[in-house]
């Protein structure tokens, strides 16, 4: 006959639950941290010249190779010594990253080419899971001034999955393309209205098209595209300079305890038109992607003080478990917040702007974004729930080609292990206690 005392059940129950709960496991939240691995990189050099403007697109970049896990994408201007550029020299407009499959046997040339993307025969698209339509917003990362200050990394277990070899086509192989929109505001007339594109400090009237800029255009991207040339003071001269995207890529090895995460893009000027046909009713987006801010001073407060308010309702066709959320807007925006159906907050990214001089806290510019991680399984987006996107700028002044994006990381399911962990431990006492009599 075996007599244990009921203290010493006890004390060795406590004992096994504190190494039970303390030791790490593969599915379990925060277990994935050891086999993280990274790499730097850099684009190809991008030359500018005072005033001048460079929208590059370079294919078959740098970049993780393999059925892989991204955990994080970081990137930053620097010059050829590898010191960071500060927003007042060059101001990063933006960069986003996609990815495309290639035929094995296609040469790509890694530099931009005159008609920005490659020919549809060379090459297949890979977008994200949406919203927007077709060649709209379908990159995995991207980001512009914000860069140093905004936090990109997913949290474990989750990860974006890439290099699956079950879903590239026979014959293909997978790669990534990186756009890089830079505007050198070294002598400068007004620089922040050459960061803002306004039309008449390019002097531009067409497109990069050649095409008129529609009636009432007056500034954005269709004024400062790759070439053209702000207007400096006069009599200012400066050396050309060479720049470089730095980013820095993390990732893990794809396993089964990794939980794969959708990429959303949500862009406030999107206009949704229902349409029918022969298979039923379909959604047609209208991602404008940029959009003017009209001066409070000229009567348009709207009741909101000199704050420029635009909304945007879209239905989620596919929900899941909200896991990260940040905004993508330009100087003078304020933050953005996304909406559930219900009036409820799913996520707020507020802006923060720089005090100084030195790159990453350059005073007027917007240095970071806030970003939302929630608690794994507290936010959920319900299939087809109706989303509002609020994006708010300062009306103080007029603001041209400016952006209310928003960027949603989303998983269609948790971690099973985390439950199996719930359930271990209400049972863990009397599992225990059968252990000793």
């Amino acid at each position: 006959m075996c007599l244990v005392s009921q203290d010493l059940v006890l004390s060795l129950a406590i004992l096994l639950l504190v190494l039970l709960l303390g030791t790490p496991s593969s599915g379990a939240f925060g277990g994935a941290e050891n086999n993280v691995k990274s790499a730097v990189f850099l684009s190809p050099k991008v030359e500018l010249r005072p005033g001048s403007v460079a929208n590059k697109y370079y294919y078959d970049i740098d970049f993780p190779r393999g059925h892989v896990a991204l955990k994080s994408f970081n990137a930053e201007v620097v010059d050829e010594a590898g010191n960071q550029v500060p927003l007042h020299e060059t101001y990063l407009h933006h960069w986003v990253v996609a990815r495309y499959y290639q035929p094995k046997h296609v040469t790509t040339h890694t530099g931009y080419d005159g008609h920005r993307i490659l020919h549809k025969s060379d090459h297949i698209s890979v977008r994200n899971s949406g919203i927007c339509q077709e060649h709209t917003l379908g990159q995995y990362f991207g980001l512009g001034s914000e860069t140093r200050g905004t936090a990109t990394y997913i949290p474990d277990p989750f990860g974006i999955e890439i290099g699956n070899p079950d879903e590239i086509p026979d014959g293909y192989e997978e790669k990534w393309v990186v756009n890089i929109h830079a505007i050198d505001t070294r002598g400068a007339e007004d620089k922040k209205g050459c960061t803002e594109c306004w039309c008449d400090l390019y002097n531009v009237t067409m497109n990069e098209y050649g095409e008129p800029l529609k009636p009432g255009y007056k500034g954005g991207l269709y004024c400062c595209y790759d070439y053209t040339q702000c207007k400096l003071r006069e009599g200012f001269e400066g050396p050309k300079r060479s720049i470089y995207l730095r980013y820095t890529v993390k990732w893990v090895d794809w396993d089964n305890s990794v939980v794969p995460v959708k990429i959303y893009i949500l862009d406030v000027t999107d206009s949704l038109k229902i349409s029918n046909d022969s298979k039923g009713p379909s959604l047609n987006h209208n991602c404008k992607v940029e959009y003017e801010v009209d001066s409070c001073s000229a009567g348009n407060t709207n009741g909101n003080g000199c704050i420029d308010v635009r909304r945007s309702t879209v239905p989620m066709q596919s929900g899941g478990y909200v896991v990260y959320g940040v905004a993508h807007q330009h100087s003078g925006g304020i933050g953005s917040t996304l909406y559930g159906q219900d009036g409820r907050v799913i996520c707020s990214s507020i802006a923060s702007y720089g005090n100084g001089t030195e790159a990453g806290n350059e005073e007027d510019y917007i240095v970071g974004m806030s970003t939302c991680y929630p608690q794994p399984g507290s936010v959920k987006i319900i299939d087809g729930e109706i989303v509002t996107l609020e994006s708010n700028y300062s009306s103080s002044r007029a603001h041209a080609g400016v952006m209310g994006l928003f960027y949603l990381l989303v998983a269609e399911e948790l971690p099973q292990q985390q439950h199996f962990r719930h359930s271990t431990r209400s049972s863990f006492f009397l599992d225990i206690k059968n252990m000793f009599y």
